[in-house]
């Protein structure tokens, strides 16, 4: 990144897109100039199902992006859950073409250029590559080899692939907003960072956004992403729980779910009555105990996390990791969620704690980490989002072009 590089980034949730526009200020630092956020219900259990209306509101959000910062955006940068998603581990040795005058740049652009050429399964198209460690002959690992002497490198990455027909579906609703693509980062992947302390960086770590209609999974070894995945489960299916066990308007059931979030019953300190304003049972208020309500709570927040515990366990990675973290508006607010996640996992859960996040609002924040994700990429050419006028070329054929551009070419 350079100093004034503007990064837009766009999160599309179930319940409304959010963008961040982040500019790179005088300390290499992102300072965000621009958070605007805009409902949308065209996202359902991490599926696209009305085009149109994800694109009015990436419109809605990056018009009023560009009233108050005055530039003209003309791209972005966006989040895919991660069931589109496919990780594959690569690496490759190059040796120096001269050991004595160092490891040099063209070095690091041909062994990029080999450790990318895979064969990409029929369906799916590359979208990143996240550099995992950098080797030297001598085993030391570094961040930058260029300069370093040494008669060879070994590179470690991750082939990010995506599912074709949703990148397509994509490309279209950003060239209805009159967009193009930077880029497509999984979520938890752009999470990262910005959500995991120092400490948790190092770990093996399961990291769980439970939005409102989504659970992204992303698991990482120390460094190395292995593992994403969404599960379509969240906040909203205990509001919709809520209000078809107690039989009350979805508004109220959100509500008490605020109120008295509480993920178990055996945490009650005192069970209140709780007088229902929208029962349709009777004409008269009906009143019920808090435990009643605890209880709907708890039950959902128990499958959400056996569906997780399954997916992890059958994918054989449950071992690899030793702690959780929990970030998301769909759960956090709930009490003793963190309690609940670690009896259903058997694996210690915690709510996220990352010094960073406290100094963003939550609805911002996945946005907001796609932007220092892409500000941080290693060897990127470019990052900034594009405010100059471009044609209206293939949406499709831009994306892969940018991820290129990603790296020394």
């Amino acid at each position: 990144m350079a100093i004034g590089d503007i990064i837009v980034g766009i999160d599309i949730g179930t319940t409304k897109v959010c963008t961040v526009v982040g500019e790179v200020n005088n300390f290499g630092q992102i300072e965000t100039i621009s958070s605007t956020s805009c409902k949308c219900n065209g996202l359902k259990k991490g599926k696209i199902i009305n085009e149109d209306e994800i694109s009015l509101s990436i419109s809605k959000t990056i018009k009023d992006a560009e009233d108050e910062t005055n530039l003209k955006i003309n791209s972005a940068y966006v989040t895919i859950p991660g069931k589109y998603i496919t990780i594959v581990q690569n690496s490759i040795s190059k040796e120096a073409k001269d050991k004595y005058s160092g490891i040099t740049t063209k070095d690091v652009q041909g062994a990029i250029a080999q450790i990318k050429d895979i064969e990409v399964p029929e369906g799916e198209v590359l979208v990143d590559i996240v550099l995992d460690k950098i080797t030297l002959d001598n085993g030391t690992v570094v961040t930058d080899p260029v300069g370093s002497l040494s008669s060879n490198f070994t590179i470690s990455a991750q082939i990010i692939l995506a599912e074709r027909e949703y990148v397509r579906k994509l490309s279209s609703i950003f060239k209805k907003a009159g967009l193009e693509i930077d880029g497509i980062v999984p979520t938890t992947l752009a999470e990262r960072n910005l959500i995991l302390d120092k400490n948790e960086l190092h770990d093996n770590i399961m990291l769980l956004d439970i939005g409102a209609g989504n659970v992204d999974i992303g698991v990482f070894e120390g460094e190395t992403f292995i593992y994403t995945n969404s599960i379509p489960v969240g906040g909203d299916n205990i509001t919709n729980d809520i209000a078809l066990v107690l039989n009350i308007s979805e508004e109220e059931a959100d509500k008490l779910k605020k109120q008295y979030g509480l993920a178990l019953k055996s945490f009650i300190d005192n069970d209140n009555d709780i007088i229902l304003n929208t029962c349709k049972d009777t004409d008269k208020s009906k009143i019920i105990k808090s435990s009643e309500l605890i209880e709907i709570i708890e039950a959902r927040i128990e499958e959400m996390f056996t569906i997780i515990n399954r997916d992890i366990t059958v994918q054989g990675i449950k071992p690899k990791i030793n702690n959780v973290i929990l970030t998301g508006q769909g759960i956090v607010n709930i009490n003793k969620s963190d309690v609940a996640g670690k009896i259903n996992l058997n694996i210690p859960v915690k709510i996220a704690t990352g010094r960073a996040i406290s100094t963003v609002k939550p609805s911002f924040r996945t946005s907001y980490a796609l932007v220092r994700y892409i500000a941080a990429k290693p060897f990127a050419k470019t990052v900034s989002s594009n405010i100059d006028t471009q044609n209206n070329s293939s949406f499709l054929k831009n994306i892969l072009e940018r991820v290129k551009d990603f790296f020394y070419s």
